[in-house]
């Protein structure tokens, strides 16, 4: 079956998937954005949740090239593989969040004390490989939310978004 502005049921299926792929898109823009051009360092945490993001945009992409092959299947297949991968990026931004409220210890790489050599010819190497951005502490806040309490909301929204677009294909004629 192929692609058909006809058919509300596929053409309800490509604009949610699109929509779920635009704000998948628009979401790690701003944070790559706030990185690079605000400065905002990330943490290991901040980069592990990234990961949803690097494999979402492109499956979701892939999801609407099959779904406009008429490949309905195929589509809800890959929209249901980033809704799974969203929902994991949202609890891993839960934890995340959790860790900055001082709720439960992080990883030790980033919440635990930075510990520095003593000895002053390891200095300079030391200084190399110490991670000095902390997972515990959130780098910016908007209305009391820090960008792991964002990505909560942005990983949900993007998973239902997935689920729905998954079943809108799945009943496509």
């Amino acid at each position: 079956m192929a692609f058909s502005a006809q058919d509300p049921t596929v053409h309800a299926a490509y604009r949610t998937g699109g929509f779920a792929l635009l704000f998948a898109a628009a979401a790690i823009l701003l944070a790559l954005g706030s990185e690079h051009i605000g400065g905002l360092k990330p943490c290991e945490l901040c980069l592990e949740q990234r990961y949803a993001y690097y494999a979402g945009v492109p499956l979701l992409f892939f999801g609407l090239v099959a779904l406009s092959a008429g490949q309905a299947r195929a589509a809800a297949a890959l929209f249901i593989l980033v809704a799974l991968a969203f929902f994991g990026n949202a609890a891993l931004a839960v934890y995340h969040a959790g860790v900055e409220w001082g709720f439960w210890q992080g990883p030790a790489a980033c919440s635990g004390p930075q510990s520095l050599t003593t000895n002053a010819g390891n200095l300079l190497d030391a200084l190399k490989t110490t991670n000095v951005v902390r997972c515990d502490q959130a780098a910016w806040r908007m209305f009391g939310l820090s960008f792991a309490g964002w990505n909560v909301i942005a990983s949900l929204m993007i998973a239902f978004l997935g689920l729905r677009a998954a079943n809108e294909a799945l009943h496509a004629r």
